[in-house]
């Protein structure tokens, strides 16, 4: 069994690759993935996202606030309602990016905390998103006392010291289809140093779909390659790799039932 640990449904191609979610989650089942983490990254959408994953038990939602859309709107109160739904085991994605909106850095940290206090407050682990932050995202972490609620460090590629800092405070870390890259030397290496027991794989579908699908719109059928390609840097079977980020993923998000 495989689970997509963070998917966002409602942005996949139903026009011309998937007649709706249902022939998405049948084609990924077909190949082992049996659950799946749509991710919220706006207020505006979520209710829709909420509407489209309904039906299906197998199917769980984070809600959040994307740090590259923060200008889409956020409203604490308004996050809160959404987060309290009982479909949702996650808060986020949220955290930092300094790579496109560097200009909105403190304003990023500030919406930031505010989604680990809620995380804290309603006792569900976090979805971060982290990039060219590293050093901010993990003092935030730390000060905000973010050990409380737990969390991952999603769609990862940055160093091994950021990944120990961030196991440390009891997150998990999560693998996609970069990993497969010619390019992705780093991560490699990385991926190859970290416990299984803390990591968890996930396609990020629509993007960043794995090799052989690369250029191609990703989808979470697709995660099984991330596993199999885990399982070559780590020296263990697909299968292995399969059942324990599936045991990582129920035991973070402990609301998410089987």
């Amino acid at each position: 069994m495989l689970v997509d640990s963070h998917c966002h449904l409602d942005k996949l191609n139903y026009n011309e690759l998937h007649t709706d979610v249902a022939d998405v989650l049948a084609k990924a089942q077909a190949r082992g993935v049996e659950y799946f983490l749509s991710v919220g990254v706006t207020l505006n959408s979520f209710p829709a996202m909420m509407e489209m994953i309904a039906p299906f038990d197998h199917v769980f939602a984070s809600c959040g606030v994307h740090p590259l859309d923060i200008e889409a709107g956020f409203d604490y109160d308004q996050l809160r309602q959404y987060a309290s739904d009982d479909k949702v085991v996650a808060i986020g994605e949220t955290g930092l990016d300094y790579h496109y909106q560097p200009e909105l850095a403190e304003q990023q940290q500030d919406i930031f905390r505010q989604h680990i206090r809620l995380a804290i407050e309603l006792n569900k682990p976090l979805i971060i998103h982290t990039r060219m932050a590293r050093e901010d995202t993990i003092r935030i972490l730390r000060e905000e006392g973010a050990e409380r609620c737990g969390g991952v460090l999603h769609c990862f590629t940055e160093s091994l010291e950021m990944a120990e800092a961030a196991i440390e405070l009891g997150f998990y870390i999560s693998i996609s289809g970069i990993v497969t890259f010619n390019k992705a030397a780093e991560l490699k290496d990385v991926v190859s140093r970290l416990p299984l027991e803390r990591l968890l794989v996930e396609t990020d579908s629509p993007y960043l779909a794995p090799v052989p699908y690369r250029g191609k719109e990703n989808q979470p059928a697709y995660v099984k390659e991330v596993a199999e390609y885990i399982g070559l840097l780590k020296g263990v079977s697909a299968a292995e790799v399969a059942r324990l980020s599936s045991e990582n993923f129920f035991r973070l998000f402990s609301q998410a039932k089987r």
